[in-house]
This record gives structure tokens, sequence and C-alpha cells, in this order.
């Protein structure tokens, strides 16, 4: 025993010549760099090993990299307003989307690949390959052009529902979805109140120095856009999660959580209500309203209709609380002829069918907004707003595309109506009838808003479609009481 020790003893002292050398030239390398090119040198260096352990862990277990991949659609937003550095931060979410995909082949004898058998799967796929077609669209100016908005059409949906399929996720791994999109909720909030009662931050005021102010501050008014990427986006999540908030309060019977779900709906609607983001008024409006439908149950649906008529007419009909910039502007939203900037969303689409007219594929995937704007400028797609995630799809993939996906839509919400109306389990039910509400209001948002590509709503979005069209493994045959994630 002895001599295994000095043996050891002796190697470790025969190669630390080796390890000193090593540690004086990367010591000196680190100098050099921190001295050339000051604090981001430094930051580099700190993340570098942190990010080379995460990427082995990734490698190592695909469900560890599902769960990195759900924190860091909500991160994304926060790097790229808060750090000073010009570099795009979403090819991170890429980054971690192609390292899903190779720990999945890595590790494919032990996932179930007769998974994919399913038919959200077919959906999603036919959607994903007709895009893929689109980079043969005889329309398009640029071709290059077409990866920058195939990620969010289809490429990240596709991605995501291969590994929800796959890796088999548990009731837990539901929950801490769940969780996550609620604890970021909170801080994305809290930060909104913080820009609108005390005040910006440098980069913030930057940014509205830089353009955003046009749309963001509005009367002397500002649209709170926390760390998303306009309010726009913020209104959206800030209206989801309110949602959810509200159908859980009716859905659990114990009075802490009530109260607890009432305290996230207030920090919620108030987020939602700062954003100044009238479209998103829809997601509340046509959430709840899916959400009496799934109920299947005539009393609730009439004392649900009795709650909502009264505030969608004194919001509609009334001049109540029009002192308050934030309702006033709620108000707005149902009364959309009044408004010019939806008359002139009209207008841009009567020259959009015109010019669609003998385009039934679209002028081309990347044609459209900044990047239309970067690789195609002249083009005609490039110098129309769309101001709209469904006219952006007719745009670039035509009526044909955006057919297919409205179906891919339609099927996804049928699939996972019949999936929930036949749960047997009432927890499980209560939430993917929450989860399945907010789909529909967000999709229904879309028309407005091209929310529906963007940060974290665009994931989420992925993420709830599988979680209720695969809602049925979670099932249990014993119906315990329904309780709700705290």
């Amino acid at each position: 025993m002895r001599d295994q020790l000095a043996s050891i003893s002796y190697q470790i002292q025969k190669g630390l010549w080796l390890y000193s050398l090593l540690g004086t030239l990367i010591a000196l390398a680190s100098g050099f760099l921190i001295a050339q090119f000051g604090v981001l040198a430094l930051v580099v260096l700190v993340i570098m090993p942190v990010g080379l352990l995460l990427v082995g862990a990734v490698l190592a277990d695909p469900k560890f990299g599902f769960m990195v991949y759900v924190q860091l659609i909500f991160l994304v937003n926060a790097l790229a307003r808060f750090l000073p550095i010009s570099i795009p931060f979403g090819m991170i979410i890429d980054g971690i989307l192609g390292l899903l995909v190779i720990s999945l082949l890595l590790n494919n004898r032990r996932l179930s690949w007769k998974s994919l058998h399913h038919p959200a799967f077919y959906l999603v796929g036919f959607w994903f390959f007709f895009t893929v077609l689109e980079i043969f669209n005889p329309e398009s100016p640029y071709r290059a052009a077409w990866f920058f908005h195939a990620r969010s059409f289809s490429l990240h949906f596709f991605i995501v529902t291969c590994a929800i399929l796959m890796l088999g996720l548990t009731r837990t791994d539901f929950r801490i979805i769940l969780r996550t999109w609620l604890t970021w909720s909170v801080l994305a909030a809290l930060w909104a109140f913080k820009q609108q009662y005390i005040g910006l931050t440098t980069n913030e005021i930057i940014w509205l120095n830089s353009g955003g102010a046009s749309t963001h501050i509005l009367f002397g008014h500002l649209r709170s856009f926390s760390f998303y990427t306009d309010a726009s986006q913020f209104g959206a999540e800030m209206a989801a999660v309110s949602l959810l908030c509200l159908i859980w309060i009716f859905e659990t019977k114990s009075m802490p959580r009530k109260i607890g779900f009432a305290v996230l709906l207030l920090i919620y609607f108030w987020g939602y209500a700062v954003s100044g983001t009238r479209s998103a008024l829809f997601v509340l409006i046509a959430g709840y309203g899916f959400y009496l439908f799934l109920k299947r149950d005539l009393v609730k649906i009439a004392l649900g209709v009795c709650a909502a008529l009264p505030l969608i007419f004194i919001l509609k009909f009334t001049s109540i609380g029009s002192g308050n910039y934030q309702i006033q502007r709620m108000r707005t939203a149902l009364n959309p002829m009044d408004d010019p900037s939806f008359l002139l969303r009209l207008q841009n689409q009567e020259k959009l069918a015109a010019l669609l007219k003998d385009h039934p594929f679209g002028a081309g995937i990347g044609t459209s907004l900044d990047t239309g704007q970067r690789f195609s400028p002249d083009h005609w797609a490039a110098q129309i707003s769309p101001d709209s995630w469904y006219v952006e799809l007719w745009i670039e993939v035509g009526w044909v595309g955006l057919t297919i996906y409205i179906l891919m839509l339609v099927s996804l919400i049928a699939i996972g109506v019949y999936r929930v109306w036949n749960l047997q389990d009432p927890e499980l039910k209560s939430l993917m009838r929450a989860i399945l509400s907010v789909f529909v209001g967000i999709a229904v948002m879309g028309y407005s808003n091209p929310v529906l590509g963007q940060f974290p709503t665009s994931a989420m979005l992925y993420i709830n479609a599988l979680l209720f069209t695969t809602c049925n493994r979670w099932d249990r045959k014993v119906t315990p009481q329904a309780e709700l994630p705290a």
C-alpha cells in the first residue's frame, strides 16, 4: 500500500512542472486578453469553462438540454437588454437546440423513437417540410434569407416537438416548466413596474432613443416592455399568465392556493396594463371563452358570461376609468374602427392582397420585416409592414402556406380538446384546460401582433402544444382531489 502511494506521489511530482507551466501560460494569456479587451474578455474567460461544462451535460442528457432551453427562452431577452455587447443573442437558442438534436442522436438507444408516431409530429412535420420546400420558391429574391425566418416559422417548433415526444417527460418535469414560466413572468412584471414607476436604465434609454420611443412612448406615457423585445411581447406574456392564474382560481378548491393565484393574477394583470398592449386583451377574451367551452358546464358557462359581459360593456360603451391611461388603452382595443393604426393595417392588407394575388406560395421566407429590409430592401415584401403574425406568413408563404399553418393550429387544438375531455385525473385536467385556453388566446392575438414568432411566447406556444396533445400519458386511473402547482 505504501509503495502504491509513493508511486502516485512520484507521478504527481513528476508532472507538476507541466501543470505549473500550463497554469502560467493560461494566466499570461488571460492577463493579455483582459488588457486588450477589458471586461468583455474577463466575462468570456469566466463563462467559457461554465459553457464547456454545460455543453457536456447537454450532450450527455438530452432532457437536461431541454430544461436549459426552457430557461434560456426567457433569459436571452434579458441578456440582450442588459449586456452592453452587440451580438445576436437569439443564436444562443439556435445553439442549444442544435446541441439538443446532437444529444438526441447520441443517446438514441435509450430514447423512444416510436413515440414520434403521434398526430402532433405529423402535423408539425408536414408544416416544417412545406417551409423547407419554400427554399425553392422562384419568387424569393434572396434564398439565403430563408434561415432567418424559418427558425421561428417551423424549425424550432419541429425540434421541440421531437424532443418532447422522445424524452418521456414526467409530471415533475411538467411542473418545473409551469413554475419556470410563472417565476420568470413575476420577475418580468416587477421589472416593468420599476420601469414605469422608478425609471429606466441607461441601455433602455438608448434603445428608446434609437427608435423604440416611436412605439413605446405614446402621449407622454411609457409602454413598459420589461426585459422582453418590446411591449407587445411583454403584454402578450402578461395576459397569458393572467389567464392561467384566473382559470386556476376557479379550478382549485384550496383557499390558500386561491389566494396565491389571486395575488399572482394582480401582479400579472397590472403588468399587462402597464405594457399598453391593446391586442393582448383578446388573449383574455378568447382564452377565457374557450375555457368555458372546455368546461362543458352550462351553469358555469352562464356564470362566466355574466361575469365577463359587464366588464366588456363598461370598456366598450362607457367612459368609466378613462382618466387612467392603461384602462383607456384597453378600451381602444374594443373600438378598432376608431383607431388610425388599425385602419392603416387594413389598407396595407388590401395592397398585399393585390400583390399576392398571383403568388399562392408567397414572396419567399425571409422577405419581410427586418430580414427583408436587410437582404432585399427593394422588394415589395420588405416595404409593407405586416403588423401581424398571420399577415407575415401570408406575405412569405402565400395563402397556401398560411392555410396549412392555420389548419395545423386548429388540428392541434382539436387533438387537445379531445385529450382534455377524456382525462380522468382532475388535477391534470385543470392544468391542461388552462394551458389549452392560453394557446387559443395567443393564437387569436396573432392576427394583430407577430408575437408568435418571438421569444418566449413562440417557445411556450410550441411546448404547450405538445403538452396538451400528449397529456394522456400522465393520466391517472385514480382521481385524487384536484391540486394545482404551488
